[in-house]
C-alpha cells in the first residue's frame, strides 16, 4: 500500500493537465501552494480571464487528520474516530464560449488508520461533462474516451460507472441531471491496491484526450447575448449541485480544508431566474430534451 506513489502520480497529473490546457488557452495558471495547520497541504492552480477559459482550477491536496469527519464515515460508521489521510486532484474548467462545455474531473484516495487494526483504503473519482448547447459528436467522443479508460479492467466497469455517474450527478431538488454524465466511482478497494490505483491512473490519464478535442472544436464558435445569458443561467445549476450535494465539497468544508481551494470550482459569473423555462423548439429547449436525459452514447 504505497501512498507515496499515489501522491507522486497525482502531483505529476496536475502538472501534465495544466500544461495541456495552457497550450489551448495561451495563458498561464497561477500556482498557489498552501499548508494546512492540522496536517498536510496542497497546491491550487487557477487560470482566470484566459483566452479560452473564463475560469479554470486544478487543485492538488494531501491532508491528514486525527478524527474522520462525518461525511467520510456516513457510509462506513465503523471507521468513526480513526486517523485519516486523503489526497487527490480535482479540476473544473469553465470556458467563456457558451458552446464549449464545462468539464469536471476528480481522482482521489482515502486511508483510515487505527493502532492494532488493518489500514483501510479506497479510491474514488471520475469525470463528467456539462454542456450548455449540446452536440452529439461531443457527447459520443467524451463517453467513448471514458469507456476506453476503463476497458483494460473489464467490460463490466464502464456501464457500472456510467450509471453511477448518472445517479450521482443528479440534482434532486431540480429533478434533472447536471449534464451528460461520464463515469464516477467511489469506495474502490477491490481486487487489490495496485489494481484500484491503476484504474484511478487510467481515468486521470484520459482527461485531456476526453476534453481538449471538444474544447478546440467549440472555443471559437460565434455567439451572442442570448447564448451567454443561457450559459450563465445553467451555471446556476452547477453551483447548486456543488454546494448542496457534492460529497467532496462537503468533506472539504467539514475537515476544515482551505476554502479558496475547495470553492475554486465555482464559475466567476452566474445568474438565477424565477421559474424560467425555455421556449419549445429552441436550441435551449433541445438541451433539456436531448441531452439532460440519461442515455447510452456509445
Amino acid at each position: 500500500m504505497d501512498s507515496a506513489a499515489v501522491k507522486k502520480y497525482l502531483f505529476d497529473l496536475q502538472d501534465s493537465i495544466i500544461a495541456g490546457i495552457e497550450q489551448v488557452d495561451g495563458k498561464k495558471f497561477l500556482r498557489d501552494s498552501w499548508q494546512r495547520p492540522e496536517g498536510g497541504g496542497g497546491r491550487s492552480c487557477i487560470l482566470e480571464q484566459g483566452n479560452v477559459l473564463e475560469r479554470g482550477g486544478v487543485a492538488f491536496s494531501h491532508v491528514l487528520g486525527d478524527k474522520m469527519p462525518p461525511s467520510a464515515t456516513a457510509h462506513r460508521p465503523e471507521l468513526a474516530g480513526r486517523r485519516w489521510e486523503a489526497m487527490g486532484v480535482s479540476l473544473v474548467f469553465h470556458p467563456r464560449n457558451p458552446y464549449a462545455p464545462t468539464m469536471h474531473m476528480n481522482v482521489r484516495m482515502f486511508m483510515a488508520m487505527k493502532d492494532g487494526a488493518e489500514t483501510v483504503f479506497w479510491f474514488g473519482g471520475g469525470m463528467d461533462l456539462t454542456p450548455y448547447y449540446g452536440f452529439e459528436e461531443d457527447a459520443k467522443h467524451f463517453h467513448q474516451t471514458c469507456k476506453d479508460a476503463l476497458s483494460p479492467f473489464g467490460a463490466d466497469l464502464h456501464p457500472k460507472y456510467k450509471k453511477w455517474c448518472d445517479e450521482y450527478f443528479f440534482i434532486k431538488h431540480r429533478n434533472e441531471p447536471r449534464g451528460v454524465g461520464g463515469i464516477f466511482f467511489d469506495d474502490l478497494s477491490e481486487p487489490d491496491f495496485s489494481t484500484a490505483f491503476a484504474i484511478q491512473q487510467s481515468v486521470g490519464n484520459h482527461l485531456l484526450s476526453a476534453y481538449v478535442p471538444i474544447l478546440e472544436r467549440r472555443k471559437d464558435t460565434p455567439y451572442g447575448e442570448r447564448e451567454r445569458d443561457f450559459q450563465l443561467y445553467r451555471r446556476g445549476r452547477y453551483v447548486e449541485f456543488n454546494l448542496v450535494i457534492d460529497r467532496g465539497t462537503i468533506f472539504g468544508l467539514q475537515s476544515n480544508g482551505r476554502t479558496e481551494s475547495i470553492l475554486l470550482s465555482m464559475p466567476p459569473l452566474v445568474t438565477w431566474r424565477y421559474d424560467w423555462h425555455p421556449e419549445k423548439g429552441t436550441p435551449e429547449a433541445k438541451l433539456y430534451e436531448k441531452f439532460l436525459v440519461p442515455k447510452d452514447w456509445v
